[in-house]
């Protein structure tokens, strides 16, 4: 029988020589809450034979093994032990009984279990699959960003790689927006004058860094031996220092030539040609695995954008979950300080149901197309190989890490059955190509709207 959302349907479902009663209240379509009852003649059964079970293995002193009387087992471990047998019948009645009816989707949550006078009753709520049919790929039109790495990008990359590698050597000059400065510092108060036990001696202030512009302010045209005052801040909220310079340092950064790319690369490259070549690659697969990676981003959205059902609440909470143990994470293993779990609630339910969203439309993808996209050994091969590749690593070695923990080879499985899936989508929709910058100010332009 078919229920409209709020109403409320009895099952009475014969389990081996008793019924269970569960009442069912359809509070959308995809969100149930159930109620489950039980009393004496379901419960009572369980519970002795879980006594007899005890009196096997408990020992206690007075008794022989496996003689201690049934009551005095109850009287000591009764409550224990129906908690056990409760936990167990509520697990068998999800699985024998609800699993088939409802085959719910995430994580049930039992928001009450009462248990008085041997009459148990537990209220549940569950998630079930939204009927929904997915649109044709086809009629999908998705942005792809097409760029091909310029000379003068490689320039660039190398002026950085020289910058990185630059070293700061003592020098006589006068300090410089280049210049590396070791100072001995003394906090003063609002009146000009020392804090007595506030200084900071030998402290390394790089002025090329924006944060310290204050010091390049004070500091720039100076001398090893000269003074300065440095103020942070503005207005009333100020801080103020005697700064001494101990010693000023000159970036010398490297020559662009054959022995620089050799000592980088650690002899891999001894022209400077081939590593341009190199660093050229680099940046062009940088780009291209960029626009991949934009163009399954912008058909998931396309998809989620295009289809309207509802999404069970358990699934929506599930992601919020994930979320905020990521934050814990984070944090080592507890939240930051004035966080608050409601508001952040709030603040993610829209990326939530947009996930579980898309991890029901990503599920009728792969049914639709599971022969095309069907893993086949040599995928793996060929992706392990790849990230041998790009570790510099044996092959063996990442195939060993894979074969050490089970959930991390079918993460891996997974996720090259999602790649596959999404080089099947991108086959199909129509694809609008724009170049680096009209792909930036497009999508820049729709983040500030």
């Amino acid at each position: 029988m078919l229920a409209f959302p709020g109403q409320i349907r009895t099952q009475s479902i014969n389990s081996k020589n008793s019924v269970v009663n569960i009442d069912v209240k359809e509070l959308s379509t995809v969100d149930r809450e159930l109620t489950i009852k039980a009393g004496k003649e379901d419960l009572a059964p369980k519970f002795d034979q879980a006594v007899r079970e005890y009196r096997k293995k408990i020992n206690l002193p007075g008794f022989r093994p496996g003689q201690v009387p049934a009551s005095i087992i109850k009287k000591r471990f009764g409550k224990d032990i129906e908690g056990e047998q409760i936990n167990a019948y509520i697990q068998e009645v999800f699985e024998k009984n609800i699993v088939p009816e409802h085959k719910p989707v995430g994580e049930p949550v039992i928001d009450k279990v009462s248990y008085e006078n041997g009459e148990l009753e537990v209220h549940m709520k569950i998630g079930v699959k939204p009927e929904f049919e997915v649109m044709e790929i086809e009629k999908i039109s998705v942005d792809k960003m097409v760029h091909d790495v310029s000379e003068e990008e490689v320039d660039e990359e190398l002026e950085r790689t020289r910058q990185k590698n630059a070293k700061f050597e003592d020098t006589d000059e006068a300090v410089s927006a280049e210049s590396k400065v070791v100072l001995n510092a003394q906090a003063l108060d609002k009146d000009g004058n020392p804090i007595e036990g506030d200084t900071d001696e030998g402290k390394e202030v790089d002025l090329s860094q924006e944060d310290n512009k204050p010091f390049l302010t004070a500091l720039e045209g100076k001398k090893v031996g000269d003074e300065a005052t440095v103020t942070f801040g503005e207005g009333d909220d100020t801080e103020s220092f005697q700064v001494t310079i101990t010693s000023v340092q000159k970036k010398n950064v490297p020559e662009l030539n054959d022995d620089f790319v050799n000592d980088i690369s650690k002899g891999t490259y001894t022209e400077l040609s081939n590593y341009r070549s190199f660093i050229k690659s680099q940046i062009q697969s940088y780009y291209d695995e960029t626009a991949e990676n934009l163009v399954k981003q912008n058909i998931m959205d396309e998809l989620v954008k295009n289809h309207e059902f509802e999404i069970p609440e358990v699934v929506v909470n599930r992601f919020l979950e994930a979320y905020l143990e990521q934050t814990k994470q984070q944090y080592g293993e507890q939240y930051p300080e004035g966080f608050n779990e409601e508001s952040f609630r709030e603040e993610n339910l829209d990326q939530a149901k947009k996930e579980a969203k898309w991890a029901f439309i990503l599920g009728e993808l792969e049914e639709r197309y599971a022969g095309e996209v069907e893993l086949k050994p040599e995928d793996v091969d060929n992706h392990l190989a790849k990230e041998a590749a790009r570790y510099g690593l044996p092959m063996e070695m990442i195939k060993n890490f894979y074969a050490q923990s089970g959930d991390q080879l079918e993460n891996l499985r997974r996720n090259i059955r999602t790649d596959k899936l999404f080089g099947k989508l991108a086959e199909l929709v129509s694809v609008n190509e724009l170049t680096k910058e009209e792909y930036q100010k497009k999508y820049n332009d729709k983040d500030s709207e």
